[in-house]
């Protein structure tokens, strides 16, 4: 091999050496230069035979001057590998121009090969004819640093796949040392062999090794990645480490191999890189300082593929459960609906989202929550079929892509995976039985492209969750105009916060005295939208509390609250107080407590002049942040009233730990009081309740005398109805205080 310059861009002829005879004493000063020169020199005379080579000829060849002279230098540098062109390029170049120059693999006395740079030029004597004056600078070191490896990290740094920058090491290395034929393997974690680069070695070999277990006796490569430190064989044909593998290898030729692992910086080995030969021999110092170089090169190679491939994983698969994240579950769902297109075939899309997940959370802590959704994420591979997709899109809502499917197998699918998902299972020490909700978006009926499928599927999902949990539910055109009609909802309930749309209506609460004596105001939250009128509350506060508008919509109830109230008393209106109902999730802010502290500071109220409507929920919730609110809240002197009390499902124990002043009768025992005795008794029973422990006692919804009579007669609580007042604008509860003759500007709504 060799790669010398043949142009003739700058011809010359040829150099004529001086005819003078030297001075002995100035040719031993010369002979003394040129022997402490690094670089072989060599003279040869018309017969281009040589006639003198220096000691740095003998220091990197081996050959004394005694074995060189009278010799051609072709006899004693070329070898194997050597470039057979190699005389006659030189030849050809000083017959042309006196002069040639390259690089050339030659070889030394030992025979171990060595790239020198060549420089040679002739001397015509006008006694002796044409002779030549050679330089040989050995520059093995230089290619193997300066080309292997900026040719490597080049291409590193251009993002060359791993098996095409494998395939350039050993194609580099065999091009320095020509005799090798060089071979790199990756092992897994599974101490799994896998051929990355051979390009010298026949394909049948690397497929007949992927996937290989690395051991003790599995070649010279499985051997050295089981024993981590080279291994050398240097008769492939009857060394034992080769028994499993010989005949394999066989038609190859090979009859050594040394094989070196390749470790990461952890000291984990990741790969093999090896070194096989035609002859039985051990590699010699050029071969050992190759697999120096290049053992670190494939380790940051390795090393670097092992990085791509984490961002990878953290880029398009979820870290917890290892399924597809939401942007390569689109990604490969895309590829997949395209493929059921083009073969004109049907698919469904299944949306999975568990049920009470966050009571698991709250109630058992993230560990609990994570191995639920580890374990989901196991029972819904262990279901999938050959073109089914699975991923996981956020929190605990997972999707299911199912290819070549109709309705039928869609729901049929889905009411399996309720049962496998329902399935118990034991979480930090209690058992748990999962439930999902599912919703079902079929292809191309439902949409045609991945995200409308999503989108539909979600809906249905939905559906499914408020109608029923644990359930299934497929998608409907209906599902899409409810779902675009709860966007607007929450879009313009965004806008009316931002224009001051919302206003307040207030409810008198009366005492049960013979004046009905004015015992407070229920503050009731309203809504009139420029386009569709009036909006009941109960249409718009759960979009509220689903969007996230729920707190900026609880500050401005607190601070219109407190506004009115000062108002009210700053024009000598005697309003005892104000109750107002508060969303479960206000609770769940931690900073709760100090904004309603603010509001009250603000505006001069004192905190017991304000009454806080929670329900039954706040009182069952177990989250700290939920505990500290209401402890702060209730230091500072306000009152919590129950709402809805007996409707629910919270234990009487909580009416003793938590700080209930006041509990409030549901309208639906008060309207069946004329009619129903169990009503009757059930009210008889939550006055007894509120007397025994020092609770006042808010009936709602009395609209009859005869409901008022009986309310009175037994225990003489606070009522709240239609009887006395419809909820009312603030600027018309002047009017009603006086007397409770003038007219009352009523709501047109039911109160909230």
């Amino acid at each position: 091999m060799t790669a010398f310059d043949t142009s003739e861009a700058e011809p010359a002829g040829r150099r004529h050496c001086s005819v003078e005879p030297p001075d002995v004493l100035t040719l031993r000063g010369l002979r003394r230069a040129l022997d402490a020169s690094d670089s072989a020199i060599l003279v040869t005379d018309a017969h281009r035979r040589i006639a003198y080579v220096n000691d740095g000829f003998t220091r990197l060849l081996g050959y004394s001057s005694a074995e060189a002279l009278g010799r051609l230098p072709a006899e004693l540098l070329m070898g194997r590998h050597s470039d057979p062109q190699l005389t006659q390029t030189i030849a050809d170049g000083l017959q042309r121009r006196g002069q040639a120059h390259g690089e050339a693999l030659i070889y030394s006395r030992s025979g171990q090969p060595r790239w020198v740079s060549l420089v040679i030029n002739s001397c015509d004597h006008p006694d002796q004819g044409a002779s030549s004056i050679s330089v040989l600078t050995d520059i093995t070191l230089t290619k193997m640093h300066e080309v292997l490896q900026k040719k490597v990290l080049e291409s590193m740094v251009r993002e060359t796949p791993l098996p095409e920058l494998m395939a350039l090491v050993c194609r580099e290395v065999e091009r320095i040392a020509p005799e090798v034929t060089a071979t790199i393997l990756s092992v897994d974690e599974d101490g799994r062999v896998h051929p990355l680069a051979a390009p010298s070695m026949p394909a049948y070999v690397g497929a007949a090794i992927d996937g290989l277990q690395i051991g003790p006796q599995a070649g010279s490569c499985g051997t050295a990645a089981w024993r981590g430190e080279p291994v050398l064989v240097t008769d492939i044909h009857t060394d034992p480490l080769w028994a499993d593998y010989r005949a394999l290898f066989a038609p190859t030729g090979l009859r050594a191999c040394w094989s070196s692992p390749i470790k990461n910086h952890q000291g984990r080995v990741v790969g093999t890189f090896a070194f096989y030969f035609q002859e039985q021999r051990v590699p010699d110092a050029l071969h050992h300082r190759l697999v120096e170089v290049c053992l670190h090169l494939c380790t940051v190679a390795l090393e670097r593929e092992a990085s791509r491939q984490r961002i990878h994983q953290l880029a398009y698969f979820d870290v917890l459960t290892g399924l597809p994240n939401r942007t390569q579950f689109r990604q490969r769902a895309e590829q997949a609906l395209q493929q059921l297109a083009s073969e004109q075939q049907t698919g469904a899309l299944l949306y999975i989202d568990l049920d009470r997940f966050k009571h698991i959370n709250d109630s058992q802590g993230h560990a609990a929550g994570d191995a639920l959704l580890r374990l989901v994420a196991e029972r819904l591979l262990s279901q999938l079929g050959s073109q089914d997709l699975p991923g996981r899109l956020a929190g605990d809502e997972f999707v299911l892509m199912l290819g070549d499917c109709d309705a039928e197998r869609a729901v049929q699918t889905a009411q399996h995976l309720l049962q496998v998902l329902g399935e118990p299972v034991l979480l930090e020490g209690q058992t748990h039985t999962p439930q999902a909700s599912i919703g079902i978006a079929l292809f191309p009926q439902d949409g045609d492209h991945i995200d409308t499928l999503l989108r539909h599927a979600d809906q249905a999902m939905y559906q499914a969750k408020s109608e029923a949990r644990h359930s299934l539910m497929l998608f409907s055109a209906d599902m899409n105009q409810r779902t675009e009609a709860r966007a607007a909802l929450e879009q313009a309930l965004k806008h009316a916060l931002q224009q001051g749309q919302l206003s307040l209506h207030y409810q008198p609460q009366v005492n049960s005295d013979a004046t009905l004596s004015l015992h407070g105001v229920e503050a009731l939250m309203r809504w009139q939208h420029p386009a569709w009128g009036w909006v009941p509350p109960d249409r718009f506060i759960p979009v509220a509390e689903e969007s996230g508008l729920i707190h900026p919509m609880t500050r401005w109830l607190l601070d219109e609250c407190c506004r009115q109230l000062a108002q009210w008393r700053h024009q000598g209106l005697t309003v005892p107080r104000v109750a107002l109902n508060l969303s479960a999730r206000s609770f769940h802010q931690p900073e709760f407590a100090q904004l309603v502290e603010s509001a009250l500071r603000r505006h001069g109220i004192a905190p017991g002049d304000l009454v806080l409507e929670i329900t039954e929920s706040v009182m069952m919730d177990t989250r700290s942040v939920t505990a500290a609110n209401l402890e702060r809240l209730h230091a500072l002197g306000l009152v919590f009233s129950l709402d809805d009390f007996g409707t629910g499902y919270s234990s009487l124990s909580y009416l003793h730990r938590l700080p209930i002043g006041e509990l409030k009768l549901d309208k639906s025992f008060v309207q069946d009081l004329s009619t129903s005795p169990t009503a009757r008794a059930l009210t008889l029973s939550v006055m007894s309740l509120a007397q025994s422990l020092g609770k006042t006692l808010v009936a709602e919804g009395v609209e009859t005398r005869e409901q008022q009579d009986w309310l009175q007669a037994q225990g003489r609580p606070v009522l709240q109805g239609y009887l006395f007042s419809r909820p009312m604008p603030a600027t018309a509860l002047t009017a009603w205080m006086q007397g409770h003759t003038a007219p009352v500007i009523a709501s047109p709504l039911t109160p909230g």
